[in-house]
């Protein structure tokens, strides 16, 4: 079983590739023929092939009945079970076969074991389904006016996708009194119109004919289309040009320039074409007016060759001729009459000019004109103005000469160019007018000085500036021009004769910038005033001047200085604290200054170093040591400070100062702890005897060297005060004034200082005008009844800057 079904399978591939060759195998029988009408809605039924084939009713489906058409243009349907062949769509007969006839389509029928190959034929049978068409919706024709009646035109057939009766049975014409149509058959048996004049044609008349030609097809019910039948008539030579008129009049102004258009003829030719064209020309005319007048051949514009002169000819006579292409003319004639008119402008003659006047200056000529009209009569005669908005004047010189002159002193600087223009215009209809512009320039005369753009200047310099710096620049407009407009800048002669200004300041001449000659100190120059001086080129030259003052902005450059306690003596200053001193006691009081001003002088005061850190503190803003804390036996009876003295500058500069403390029980003598020994209560007696003398005898030797050393240092120092003979500073350092520095009253003893510094070196001397020493006598020292000294005396000192 399984080898037959290969085999047929392979039958069968090898049936389907014949088929599809379009060679048949086999055949079986006769060709049969079905036929179908086209267009038919739904299922058409073509046959039942049991009856057709004489098959049994299953023998279809038990054969594998199949229906095959070349290339499957037909969609045909086999039903197995009652063998009825049906078409299952519309068909179209002349998209299937256009316009063969007859339509026949051929279909086989396969059937299995055994292997038959039915042939077949359907044949479309055709209706009357489609109209008659023109393939132009409109048919030109050009025909002769001369043509004769009787004679034929062929035109276009039309074309029916319909075929035998259901094609084009005649041709129709629409009515006219000039043609009918005739329906010819060719070889092939196609129909087509052919158009037959009956009356002979005239262009004139009709120039052209529009008729409908009509194609109408043989069906039952009748189908038809149309065209249009344009026929132009041709035109033949039969008509001679006729002018619109025989006279033209026409009037021409004797101004009238070369190819001036006078008048447009015109002639008509009722012919068109060839025949219809007109060419225009000049007929039988003289000399005079055939270089006068010219006429364009193809237009008819009769225009001027040459002027006019209404005093030579008055009028003209002019015969014109159109000429058609044949034989035929026709003729006209214009009249042409000459108009006098206002044919020339005034004319003005320039005698005198000058194109440059001085300012400042009075009533000053600029011109001389004379002016003249080649017309007579009223159009002769000239009026002449300048605007009204000048300061300038027209005044008449004899006969048609006019001077123009300035009417007030003029002002560069407000007008510098004036645009004069000169009307002369005549009193002939219409006014003919001239003008002459003419450009005046205004001289300049040195009478503006310069203007400073500001009546003082301030500028802002820091001390310490590199040399030849650019500090500002100042500025000043002339409102002259050229040389006198030219500004020089210069440094005026200070009122102080006191500053040198030539070193310090410098001037650029041509743009006034302003230099600084070298470093500026602001401790020794805060601020100076000169005058700049700006001088035009002019003759003779002015000049204005301004005020400058230059503020110098002080700089951090000053470190602070301790006036005291004075650093540079030979032996460190001792500051003396009595151990009974309470929390807060004032120990001494530090005094700087400092040569820079504002923020820069702002000083602070800070404890840097102590030998007891916790003993000392310093108030920041005055420079006052003060005691923390009680005094104990444990303290060390020497003590060293060290101070910093800050300014407030940026960066902030700085300076130390030294302080020696030194602890006392009272001012008399210090106190000098003994190391401790073991007490004998036996010998205490004779211990205390001992000590006593021993503290009497180093009394009244301390109290010899002090009387000694205190004779020695007032000798020195009114030595000293001799040799130096006083001190002197510049003026403007510091103010010759006593500054007096005292405490709060806990302090032993007062001074009183004069300070002097040099102005170069920037260093200080003090000088001590008076010791106060203590007045032993009414506060004399009584530690047994145990009252502190300094409870009563106070240490003050005054220090006089010079």
């Amino acid at each position: 079983m399984e080898a037959s079904r290969k085999l047929i399978c392979r039958q069968r591939q090898v049936l389907f590739f014949f088929l599809l060759l379009g060679f048949p195998l086999t055949t079986a029988g006769e060709l049969r023929r079905y036929s179908v009408v086209e267009e038919k809605e739904g299922r058409s039924f073509v046959t039942n092939l049991v009856k057709d084939l004489g098959l049994g009713q299953l023998e279809l489906s038990r054969r594998g009945a199949k229906v095959i058409s070349k290339g499957n243009k037909l969609h045909l349907q086999l039903d197995q079970e009652t063998g009825d062949l049906l078409l299952n769509e519309k068909v179209d007969r002349e998209k299937l076969c256009g316009h063969t006839e007859p339509c026949l389509l051929s279909f086989q029928v396969l059937l299995d074991n055994p292997l038959d190959i039915f042939q077949a034929e359907l044949e479309v049978t055709d209706i009357n389904d489609h109209s008659p068409e023109f393939l132009d919706k409109e048919i030109m024709l050009k025909i002769s006016e001369s043509s004769l009646p009787g004679a034929t035109f062929p035109l276009k057939n039309a074309q029916d996708m319909d075929v035998g009766q259901n094609g084009i049975d005649k041709y129709l014409i629409s009515s006219n009194s000039y043609f009918r149509v005739l329906t010819r058959k060719r070889s092939d048996g196609k129909k087509y119109p052919e158009l037959v004049l009956d009356r002979a044609l005239d262009r004139e008349e009709e120039a052209e004919l529009r008729l409908t030609l009509t194609a109408q097809d043989g069906g039952s019910l009748p189908r038809s289309g149309t065209t249009e039948v344009h026929i132009e008539v041709l035109d033949i030579n039969d008509n001679a040009p006729q002018f619109e008129q025989l006279f033209y009049k026409a009037q021409i102004p004797e101004d009238s320039p070369i190819g001036f258009l006078i008048i447009t003829v015109s002639a008509t030719d009722k012919d068109i074409g060839v025949n219809g064209q007109i060419s225009y020309s000049l007929f039988q005319v003289s000399d005079d007016i055939s270089k006068t007048f010219s006429i364009h051949p193809l237009t008819g514009e009769v225009r001027l060759k040459e002027h006019l002169d209404f005093e030579k000819t008055q009028s003209y006579e002019i015969n014109i001729e159109a000429r058609d292409a044949g034989t035929f003319s026709g003729k006209c004639t214009i009249l042409a009459q000459v108009l006098d008119v206002n044919d020339h402008a005034p004319e003005i003659i320039l005698s005198a000019f000058t194109n440059s006047i001085l300012e400042n200056l009075p009533e000053t000529m600029v011109a001389v004109f004379s002016v003249s009209d080649l017309d007579s009569g009223e159009n002769g005669k000239v009026s002449c103005s300048i605007q009204d908005d000048l300061p300038f004047f027209l005044k008449p010189s004899g006969e048609n000469f006019y001077t123009l002159l300035s009417q007030k002193p003029l002002d560069r600087e407000s007008v510098a160019e004036y645009n004069i223009t000169i009307t002369v215009a005549d009193m002939g209809s219409p006014i003919l007018k001239t003008q002459v512009n003419l450009t005046v320039q205004v001289s300049d005369i040195n009478d503006n000085a310069p203007i400073f753009t500001q009546t003082s200047y301030t500028m802002f310099i820091r001390e310490n500036n590199s040399p030849a710096l650019h500090i500002g620049t100042i500025s000043a407009t002339d409102s002259d021009s050229g040389s006198n407009a030219h500004i020089t800048y210069s440094l005026l002669p200070p009122h102080d004769h006191q500053l040198a200004l030539a070193s310090f300041i410098s001037i650029n001449a041509d743009n006034g910038q302003l230099f600084v000659l070298r470093a500026l100190d602001y401790e020794a120059l805060q601020a100076f005033e000169f005058h700049v001086g700006a001088t035009d080129g002019g003759s003779p030259a002015l000049s204005s001047q301004a005020l400058v003052r230059v503020v110098v902005l002080d700089d951090n450059d000053n470190a602070p200085f301790v006036l005291y306690p004075m650093q540079n003596a030979s032996a460190p200053y001792t500051e003396l604290l009595p151990r009974a001193a309470e929390p807060g006691y004032l120990v001494t009081k530090v005094v700087a200054v400092d040569r820079d001003s504002g923020q820069n002088a702002w000083l602070s005061f800070q404890l840097l170093k102590a030998t007891e850190p916790g003993l000392f503190s310093v108030w920041a803003h005055n420079g006052e040591v003060h005691t923390s804390r009680l005094l104990s036996e444990r303290d060390v009876h020497k003590h060293r400070l060290i101070l910093l003295v800050k300014d407030n500058g940026d960066p902030p500069r700085s300076a130390s100062v030294t302080l020696h403390v030194l602890l006392v029980d009272g001012f008399s003598q210090p106190y000098l702890p003994l190391p401790e020994v073991a007490r004998d209560p036996d010998h205490e007696d004779s211990e205390l005897t001992l000590y006593l003398v021993i503290a009497l005898a180093s009394v009244s030797s301390l109290f010899l060297v002090s009387v000694l050393l205190f004779v020695g240092v007032r000798l020195c120092r009114r030595a000293r005060e001799v040799s130096l003979g006083g001190c002197s500073v510049p003026e403007g350092h510091f103010p010759g004034h006593l500054v007096d520095v005292s405490g709060t009253g806990t302090l032993s003893q007062s001074y009183q200082y004069e300070v002097c510094l040099t102005g170069d070196s920037g260093t200080g001397e003090f000088k001590y005008l008076k010791p106060i020493l203590p007045n032993f006598q009414d506060h004399s020292f009584r530690p047994e009844m145990g009252e502190n000294p300094n409870s009563r005396n106070d240490w003050s000192f005054g220090i006089q800057l010079k």
